[in-house]
């Protein structure tokens, strides 16, 4: 029997560009967070800014976040672009830990304006932590059946994603978390921006959660920015 996996899901004040910031502000989250896995939202690394410089793993404004990470044996899934072939670059989720920073996923489905700048991934990826395989995705992707199918074809335990959604979205932001939770029988954790960003979110839907396997709502953060909250996925 493998031991529970605590998740946190957390939607911190994101400053638009600022990377130093936003990384002290994610240090902050999984100090806080008590969890093995700590899902922050969509580029939270840089705010939703389209047009902000692609990071590095190896960038040292990043190094606060891995600290935390290193202090409390966490896995930070923390968004932002990063280069890509061809000059275009990713929106992708980077895997934070105490000993490394990697490139977990490239986001596969692509908002319109989002296509204009990024390159879509070139496939649906786990990451294993403690024996749980996580299925990752990023916003649209959520949106898309096609997306969970492949996904929970590899085997997956739960569906764990960062999200930039509309306060006008949120009821359509937890029957989606819930239906794909029920369908697929696996857990689901969404950490969604909360506050305001880029793009022309004046206000974000926030209510990160997790979502057990016959769809039922475990725990939610509120709609402002500074939720950290976490469920042991059983």
């Amino acid at each position: 029997m493998r031991e529970a996996l605590r998740v946190a899901v957390a939607q911190p004040l994101c400053v638009p560009y600022d990377v130093t910031q936003n990384a002290a502000a994610h240090a902050a989250a999984v100090r806080s967070a008590a969890a093995r896995v700590v899902v922050f939202p969509e580029l939270s690394l840089t705010g939703y800014e389209l047009g902000a410089p692609a990071l590095t793993a190896g960038d040292p404004r990043l190094c606060p976040l891995a600290e935390a990470c290193a202090e409390t044996g966490s896995v930070a899934l923390a968004g932002a672009p990063v280069p890509g072939e061809g000059g275009r670059p990713h929106i992708a989720m980077l895997a934070v830990d105490g000993s490394a920073i990697s490139v977990a996923y490239r986001k596969l489905w692509l908002g319109e304006a989002e296509a204009g700048r990024f390159a879509p991934g070139d496939k649906p990826a786990v990451l294993e932590v403690d024996g749980w395989r996580l299925g990752l995705a990023t916003c649209k992707d959520v949106s898309v059946p096609q997306h969970q199918v492949d996904t929970a074809a590899l085997g997956v335990d739960a569906y764990v994603a960062g999200t930039v959604m509309a306060a006008g979205e949120r009821v359509l932001q937890e029957e989606r978390a819930g239906r794909i939770a029920s369908q697929y029988g696996m857990w689901v954790a969404i950490a969604s921006f909360a506050g305001a960003t880029g793009g022309g979110y004046t206000e974000c839907a926030g209510r990160s959660g997790v979502w057990s396997p016959d769809g039922a709502l475990s725990v939610q953060a509120g709609t402002e920015p500074g939720g950290v909250v976490s469920a042991p996925l059983r």
